[in-house]
């Protein structure tokens, strides 16, 4: 370290430090300046610490740390009152530097600082051999630092490769596995596709015994309906003949009765011959069994419960249906959204009302389908299928209060049931006497 001495002896004020302040001693210097700041009077100060006199020594070695400094190194006077502050603080030390024999105990940043504040003779020294000490301590310090980093860094090292090779061999031990399970799915999904084949081709079996009974049964109904419409074109020429007749009779032609009778004879003749050509049985039903009540014996939509049938069994959807006159009423997006609900709401309909066809043609029973109106974006144009009445909602009206208004315009006594999953539909319409059924058993009965 360079340095140049001036005055007399003892004297260290022409003492000039040739490098920067070392920052521990910095530190410890902006700290004494801080605790003797506030001893001093406002006309003490020099006149850029002024602004800092009410603030705590804390406050005031954050915020004013470097103009104190500046301010102790170009100002002898404020330094000379600072360094009085220190004396009447630590005399102790401040004589020992005064005698030039600094106590060999003290922390060198501490003698360091207060020989800057006092500036004895040698203060330089004592300043130079501070910062390299404190420079050492730093050096041992980061070395010890390095040294326990990379005992650190060797046992991580060791630790990753230990951790690396339980890995690698946790990995060839999945991979093995993996292969293993890959092979097996290989072998089920042949197998899988093997049976969709044969599910495949059974469909197609199916399909087509499907498309011959539906062409048989086309035809059958097609004869069934010529056959019913020459009976009844034979049935109104005979009612025109007996109305001509009793016309006759009323207007009292005596002079045709006689052929008039034979034409009657010839009439009951020919009625005779068309009873045993259509087979017709005797008439079994009479005006009494016309009148709704309930027979001794006889079941009732309420008797349904009792019988030993599951709620969710298929066929206690038949056994109402069995019942006279039954009426089937089917909340029809809410069956199609409970077993088809990702088709278009067009093709849920038509599967549906498909479906309903078939159970009215094999049940005899009257079927009405009813759909909300208010999810329409223009009118449906629908040909309702046969034995199937399809309705929509009303605007402002939904397709469950449709459906309320069907049960409550039936007869009482009628056997109605409505097919829904909605809880609100089914509870309202079994308080109107009607009997629901779940969607899923309709469903299922369908299927």
């Amino acid at each position: 370290m360079a340095e140049t001495t001036g005055g007399g002896p003892g004297d260290g004020t022409a003492e000039v430090l040739d490098r920067p302040l070392p920052e521990g001693v910095r530190r410890r210097v902006v700290q004494i300046v801080s605790d003797g700041f506030g001893g001093l009077t406002l006309s003490e100060l020099p006149a850029q610490l002024r602004q800092y006199a009410r603030f705590t020594p804390t406050r005031r070695a954050k915020f004013a740390g470097n103009a104190m400094a500046a301010a102790l190194e170009t100002d002898a006077l404020f330094r000379q009152r600072i360094g009085d502050k220190l004396r009447e603080a630590q005399p102790e030390l401040a004589g020992a530097l005064d005698s030039g024999s600094p106590p060999p105990a003290a922390d060198p940043l501490d003698v360091a600082a207060a020989a800057y504040v006092l500036r004895p003779a040698g203060w330089v020294k004592l300043v130079t051999a501070a910062g390299e000490e404190a420079q050492r301590a730093d050096a041992e310090r980061a070395d010890e630092e390095t040294r326990a980093e990379l005992d650190r860094l060797r046992s991580e090292l060791a630790h990753a490769r230990e951790h690396t090779r339980a890995e690698t061999d946790r990995l060839r031990a999945e991979l093995e596995s993996a292969k293993k399970e890959a092979e097996s799915l290989h072998r089920k999904l042949r197998a899988a596709l093997s049976d969709v084949k044969r599910g495949e081709a059974a469909l197609r079996r199916a399909q087509a015994e499907m498309d011959a009974l539906r062409a048989e049964a086309h035809t059958q109904v097609s004869a069934a309906e010529s056959e019913a419409r020459r009976l009844k074109a034979r049935l109104g020429e005979a009612e025109a003949a007996l109305e001509a007749t009793r016309r006759a009779a009323r207007e009292g032609r005596s002079v045709e009765d006689m052929r008039v009778r034979l034409l009657l004879d010839t009439l009951l003749d020919a009625t005779q011959g068309l009873r045993r050509e259509l087979a017709l049985p005797p008439v079994s039903v009479r005006p009494a069994e016309t009148v709704d009540a309930v027979e001794p014996g006889r079941m009732t939509p309420k008797d349904i419960a009792a019988r030993a049938l599951s709620e969710h069994d298929p066929a206690i959807l038949d056994q109402l249906l069995a019942l006279p006159q039954a009426h089937l009423v089917v909340d029809g997006y809410n069956v199609t959204k409970t077993g088809y609900p990702q088709m278009p709401l067009e093709k849920q309909r038509l599967r549906l009302l498909g479906q309903l066809s078939a159970l009215a043609a094999q049940t005899g029973a009257e079927v009405t389908c009813v759909f909300d109106g208010a999810e329409l974006a223009a009118p449906v144009l629908l040909a309702p299928p046969r034995g199937v009445r399809v309705l929509f909602s009303k605007p402002g009206v939904t397709a469950d209060e449709l459906i309320r208004q069907l049960v409550r315009a039936e007869p009482p006594g009628r056997p109605v049931i409505v097919a829904s999953t909605d809880r609100e539909v089914a509870d309202g319409v079994a308080r109107a006497g009607a009997r629901p059924v779940a969607s899923a058993v309709l469903l299922k009965r369908l299927s």
